[in-house]
């Protein structure tokens, strides 16, 4: 998958592919109109998935990156259902932020049914604070992440940090039906089976967009947690 730049404003982090369009597809499309560079850096090729195989979701992903105007996009390629807070995978992770050295990165929220993006959510954590330290690594060069955001997939919670969305919520629906082994329904004749992904999965994902976009008289938006105070100048 396309990886050539050399530096990125944010960069958002996944278990699998889908999980950052779900959760903040609108966010990603809207800084990308505005000029910002933005990554994604799936974890896994998702293969355990029940529908789909490896070489179909790589196009997916690579088509919902064309819709999202993604300036990267990697895949670190580790198992699915086996993303473990082991060094190696710690390294990898914070080797590529050391790559695209981002001001701002995005991972899945703690708290998920998915244990997948859980073991995510902890795992960019601990490569966020690894990859500011120069002597971990030090053939790399070290990099301060300004300020680490976690997006909603399955459960939301409170969310601390809207994004209005409304004036690009089609890219998301577009990105999102790009995945179509994975949201399209079970039907005689393909060789799927019913999960709870396709079964009115993107519908629910809408409303609760609808619903967040309604506490501040939006159409759309996206909800996030920051675990450090938002700064501002004046209000």
């Amino acid at each position: 998958m396309m990886s050539s730049v050399n530096s990125l404003d944010i960069l958002v982090f996944g278990a699998h592919p889908d999980d950052a369009e779900i959760g903040m597809g609108g966010t990603i499309a809207k800084h990308s109109r505005a000029g910002y560079k933005i990554g994604i850096c799936d974890l896994t090729f998702a293969e355990m998935s029940s529908n789909g195989d490896i070489e179909t979701r790589k196009l997916e992903a690579a088509r919902a990156s064309e819709i999202l105007g993604l300036a990267a996009r990697t895949n670190l390629g580790l198992p699915d259902r086996g993303l473990r807070a082991e060094a190696a995978v710690i390294e990898r992770i914070t080797n590529e932020i050391r790559k695209f050295r981002p001001r701002i990165v995005f991972a899945p929220y703690w708290q998920d049914r998915h244990p997948d993006h859980v073991a995510c959510s902890h795992l960019v954590q601990e490569a966020i604070f690894n990859a500011k330290l120069r002597r971990y690594i030090p053939d790399t060069t070290a990099h301060t992440v300004e300020q680490n955001y976690f997006y909603f997939i399955n459960d939301v919670y409170e969310a601390g940090l809207i994004v209005d969305v409304t004036g690009c919520y089609e890219q998301k629906r577009q990105a999102l039906k790009a995945y179509g082994t994975q949201f399209e329904a079970a039907a005689a004749g393909n060789d799927f089976v019913t999960t709870p992904i396709n079964q009115g999965y993107l519908e629910r994902v809408e409303m609760r967009d609808r619903l967040l976009g309604q506490k501040r008289s939006m159409e759309f938006a996206e909800g996030f947690v920051t675990k450090l105070p938002y700064p501002v100048g004046i209000f």
